[in-house]
């Protein structure tokens, strides 16, 4: 009994300098064997190429895009520039006015556009999920053929003119609130939670919005968030939509629209003069502009992105 009480005031006075021991020297190293070793090696060494094969086009734009104008008409652009430059961004907005109003309408129409759209698609695939509602089969088999059979150009341009949707900022907005496929992957979601949180909720008195909004979103933020970044991806690069409803109303134009003017434009007007600047360097500035919202959003989410894909495609 005395060396059990011994051991015990020891193991008391001694737990903060045991607690400072750092983890790696408590833990037994394991051992590699050389086989492990080289097949190790040669996966870094392909992830590392990988990356550098994925991040060389991005680099190399951003490094065309600081070549000086007047100087890669006179040597050519080249990838390390001779003289660092930010004139080509700064005459984007300088010159070009339909950049700056393509910046603020496709900001407006992402975030709009993200937020109505998630709303929506949530709200059906909480209808199409519930197990007591009668037509959830027949609708989504419903919806799931118009992914396959569409109506076609013209009636839908003839059907968005009806609906005063032509020449207006809402064609962007309410022809896209609801995505099949984006309904299916969030109703496959909402499936696989557990019956009896809903069920504690309603014991609760809680209403189906309120079941909606306190239970069964915060459980799927993964899913959420992916969505999201979809829909927000779509609304950034449309192009489409654009030059076919809006394409005679400036103050409706996009980023990704002006982009293809500014393109078309750069490429038919080259200039006679052999000091004329070389339309690379601003062609790279506009590109990296372009997509540069999409590449810092995208790290912040990758989490919820993964997750959600991944366990939405789980079926019960």
């Amino acid at each position: 009994m005395g060396i059990l009480k011994a051991r015990f005031y020891w193991l008391e006075d001694n737990m903060e300098s045991i607690g400072d021991i750092p983890l790696r020297t408590v833990k037994r190293r394991k051992k590699i064997s050389k086989e492990e070793f080289i097949i190790n090696a040669v996966i870094y060494f392909l992830l590392a190429l990988f990356a550098v094969v994925i991040l060389f086009p991005i680099i190399s734009t951003l490094l065309y895009s600081l070549n000086e104008p007047l100087e890669a008409g006179y040597y050519g652009v080249s990838l390390i520039p001779r003289h660092w430059s930010l004139e080509n961004y700064a005459d984007l907005f300088k010159e070009y006015v339909g950049f700056r109003r393509g910046v603020l309408t496709t900001l407006a129409r992402t975030l709009i556009g993200t937020v109505c759209a998630l709303a929506s698609n949530a709200l059906l695939s909480f209808i199409l999920s519930r197990k007591k509602f009668l037509f959830r089969s027949g609708l989504s088999l419903f919806w799931v053929i118009t992914m396959y059979a569409q109506g076609g150009f013209v009636p839908t341009y003839l059907l968005y003119k009806y609906l005063c949707l032509h020449e207006s900022f809402w064609v962007y907005i309410i022809p896209n609130l609801v995505g099949v496929m984006y309904v299916l992957v969030m109703r496959t979601y909402m499936k696989n939670i557990p019956d009896s949180l809903e069920e504690a909720a309603q014991l609760e008195g809680a209403g189906y919005l309120r079941i909606f909004w306190s239970v069964i979103s915060p459980v799927c933020k993964p899913v959420y968030a992916a969505t999201a970044l979809f829909i927000a991806t779509y609304h950034w690069n449309s192009v489409f939509d654009v030059l076919i409803y809006n394409r005679f109303k400036p103050e409706y134009t996009t980023l990704q629209f002006e982009l293809w003017k500014y393109f078309s434009e750069l490429t038919t007007y080259m200039g006679t003069s052999s000091r004329s600047p070389t339309p690379q360097p601003v062609k790279a500035a506009a590109s990296l502009l372009t997509m540069l919202p999409m590449l810092i959003l995208y790290p912040f989410l990758q989490k919820y992105f993964v997750t959600g894909l991944s366990f939405s495609g789980v079926k019960d």
